[in-house]
């Protein structure tokens, strides 16, 4: 039996090597003593497994799986549990080992038998649990069954279906609430009247709609007009927030782009794909949803842009609508959520320190392209300002950013008068050596603070309130930066 153990089992199993071993000695046996009794038996031993082997290739039974996520997009370090239901759809009868393949990163896949006890005749239904503390995009499956011949003596492992996608989402870390957002109302929206001529009448006023309750005539209005006019009513808007995340690699050079499926910046996405990413690149993505989530608890409309003005989540390969920028509502959140699974760093990258000079960073300008990024794309540039520009003072304006030169800063300093307020973070190792980008976004009116990728992200934002920097990470702040992995 230890000798049966030493063969493959992926082709015949422990009976079918012993009728090959045994049909090879009787085959030899028969050469030997010149039997045909004896060679008539090796010739059925040695068949009989490869006419089973034949079977199992050619006569594999078809399945239909169905596989569910509830809930379908999870946050790192929850619990989605995984729902499969695996139906036989062809003719054939008979056992199978079923196993669920499964990134290395959720540990062991589950194995399992069809039919499932509880099957009677229908699709065997089966239940387990799945937990990662990393973002990303990962495939689920495929199903593979092994299947056996009815004499068990060969066996055959192939795919049922294709596997599916499952979306860990950032988690959002809880903010403290601050005046950040501006004067609104008690229900979170702003009022605003609409004017359609100068007069002071037509401020108010509209004409008369069947419908409209005669409490609302405007008798003065009537009467200058010769036709019935009513109070027009206040239009109630929402409030919007701008948030501007930088995406640039050339602005997160710090810290090390590791393959390793270990590594903390890294995530194995549908496809074999990885992010590219780093410690201070998780904690913007950590910030950006937090303070999504923060501002569409108080009723906010959010509108995601990068340095370059454009759709923030365009590049993002779980982003639901790449080219949307508006997000409004709690549907609206979660689409944040899922566009920021799988985001990552793009553009060029440089590989020697981004200090660079004033010199330096004009010849870039006069070259069009700034070390850094992407040939053609200008981060900062007139594009962005149009963007801000046409959704002037709504509301806030927030930058979430890397490591800014200070030519940058200049560009992106007039952005501040697009909102209402405007608050950046800028995410850098070396917070002492950016006293000079914090001035200069300061001097254009935003309220800057710089931060690592340890710092307290409830620390770095209460500090806009404060006017202060924020406090050094304490041991539980570090591991909560993420969220609640």
């Amino acid at each position: 039996m230890a000798l049966m153990d030493r063969f493959p089992k992926h082709i015949f199993t422990t009976r079918g090597w012993g009728l090959l071993a045994a049909g090879s000695v009787f085959l030899l046996a028969a050469q030997v003593m010149g039997r045909r009794d004896l060679l008539a038996l090796a010739i059925l031993l040695l068949v009989l497994p490869l006419l089973s082997l034949a079977g199992t290739r050619l006569l594999k039974p078809n399945f239909q799986v169905y596989r569910e996520f509830n809930p379908s997009a999870v946050e790192t370090a929850a619990t989605t549990t995984v729902r499969l239901a695996v139906a036989r759809t062809g003719t054939g009868a008979g056992h199978a080992v079923m196993e669920e393949q499964l990134p290395a990163r959720f540990g062991e896949s589950p194995v399992f038998r069809f039919p499932a006890r509880s099957a009677a005749g229908g699709p065997s239904r089966y239940e387990y649990h799945l937990r990662s503390g990393k973002r990303g995009q990962f495939l689920i499956g495929p199903v593979t069954a092994e299947f056996s011949d009815p004499f068990g003596l060969s066996l055959h492992r192939h795919a049922i279906d294709d596997g599916d996608t499952l979306t860990v989402t950032p988690a959002a870390v809880e903010l403290p609430v601050t005046g950040l957002a501006g004067a609104r109302g008690h229900d979170g929206v702003t009022a605003s009247r609409i004017r359609a001529n100068p007069s002071d009448d037509d401020v108010m006023t509209r004409e008369y709609r069947h419908g409209d309750p005669m409490r609302r005539v405007h008798w003065a209005a009537t009467a200058r007009h010769g036709e019935l006019m009513v109070r027009q009513e206040e239009s109630v808007t929402t409030p919007e927030a701008t948030i501007i995340l930088d995406q640039r690699l050339a602005a997160f050079p710090n810290g090390s782009f590791s393959h390793g499926a270990g590594s903390h910046g890294l995530a194995s996405a549908a496809g074999g794909h990885e992010l590219v990413t780093n410690d201070a690149f998780e904690w913007a993505v950590t910030a950006a949803m937090s303070i999504g989530a923060h501002l569409s608890e108080r009723n906010y409309a959010l509108r995601f842009l990068d340095a370059a003005g454009e759709p923030a989540f365009r590049h993002s390969r779980s982003a639901p609508e790449p080219e949307a920028e508006e997000y409004i509502g709690t549907s609206g959140l979660q689409s944040v959520a899922e566009s920021l699974a799988a985001i990552q760093l793009s553009g060029a990258h440089s590989a020697r320190r981004h200090r660079r000079s004033d010199e330096e960073a004009k010849d870039s300008s006069r070259r069009g392209t700034p070390a850094g990024t992407e040939p053609g794309v200008l981060p900062f540039d007139d594009r962005l300002m149009d963007k801000l520009a046409a959704h002037r003072l709504r509301g806030p304006v927030l930058a979430i950013l890397g490591y800014l030169s200070p030519g940058e800063a200049r560009a992106l300093s007039p952005a501040a008068g697009f909102g209402a307020n405007a608050f950046a973070i800028v995410i850098t190792a070396q917070a002492q050596g950016s006293g000079e980008v914090l001035e200069t976004l300061r001097r254009g009116g935003w309220r800057a603070v710089a931060v690592s990728a340890s710092t307290s992200l409830p620390a770095a934002w209460s500090s806009f309130d404060q006017g202060q920097a924020p406090l050094p990470a304490t041991a539980e702040a570090r591991r909560g930066v993420g969220g609640r992995r």
